[in-house]
């Protein structure tokens, strides 16, 4: 992790305004978005079943989340590079292999181990958009400093409370912490059919119905309060003109700018 670090901090910033394009050129492969589309609404259900469940730490709640996207993570790097994927980003990193292959890596190898920090770091948010086009898509992950919008749900930590409060004060505290996070689990539960609204299902869906859609998710911690959105998020018909065979990186796009500033005032990246 700090030998990664000290790369990334003399190399490249690798997902700084960067997101990557992947093809869809046939229906098996629309087929294998629209999964793991559905892993990540169905992810979003079981966060908000836990969110609302007064047993489960919120701590908890959020070590199940992070589980899944790292083995997300960890799967695209194995497919993308291998076993090796580690020495595959790092010779990118060092210029001594410039393809595809290196730039993907790297770039999922540092929101691999961004991840690692994500609930740790106070103040850091994590930005994450997807957007279908007609013969690719685009993921976009970024982690910034900020303060974000009104838009979002806020819910309260016990487990991040440090201040010393006496019994009265703590069960009206924890009191507080459930109803907030009651009320997050109710915003997930409707905001997460953007998601499956968005990634239809191609042996359903008439084509003309699937080729674009996207959405928006935003999490972040300012001591022991939590905010998030999860929106839907319509991509620019024009954004691309040309055809790809190959995944590769490419600008965030306007999108996920506008996106930035609606929900995020005075964004910075997070280095």
């Amino acid at each position: 992790m700090t030998d990664w670090s000290d790369r990334m901090a003399s190399g490249t910033e690798i997902l700084h305004r960067q997101a990557v394009r992947i093809p869809l050129p046939d229906v098996a492969a629309e087929r294998s978005l629209h999964e793991n589309m559905m892993r990540i609404a169905d992810a979003g259900q079981r966060k908000a079943e836990l969110l609302d469940d007064p047993d489960v730490p919120l701590t908890e709640v959020y070590e199940d989340e992070l589980a899944e996207m790292r083995q997300s993570f960890q799967h695209r790097l194995q497919q993308v590079a291998g076993e090796d994927y580690y020495d595959v980003a790092t010779a990118y990193l060092d210029g001594e292999r410039d393809d595809w292959v290196g730039a993907l890596a790297a770039y999922y190898l540092e929101c691999y181990y961004r991840l690692q920090e994500r609930y740790t770091v106070d103040e850091q948010i994590f930005f994450l958009v997807v957007l279908r086009y007609p013969d690719c898509f685009t993921v976009n992950l970024s982690f910034l400093t900020g303060d974000i919008s009104d838009d979002a749900v806020r819910y309260e930590s016990a487990k991040h409370l440090e201040a010393e409060l006496d019994e009265r004060a703590r069960e009206q505290y924890y009191a507080d912490c459930q109803y907030s996070q009651h009320e997050a689990a109710a915003y997930l539960r409707e905001r997460v059919d953007c998601i499956r609204e968005a990634f239809p299902d191609p042996k359903t869906t008439p084509i003309d119905q699937r080729q674009y859609g996207g959405f928006v998710h935003v999490t972040g911690r300012d001591g022991t309060t939590f905010a998030e959105i999860l929106d839907s998020l319509s991509p620019n018909p024009d954004r691309f003109d040309d055809e790809i065979s190959s995944p590769g990186l490419v600008p965030e796009g306007p999108e996920t700018s506008r996106a930035k500033e609606k929900f995020v005032s005075d964004a910075e990246v997070e280095l």
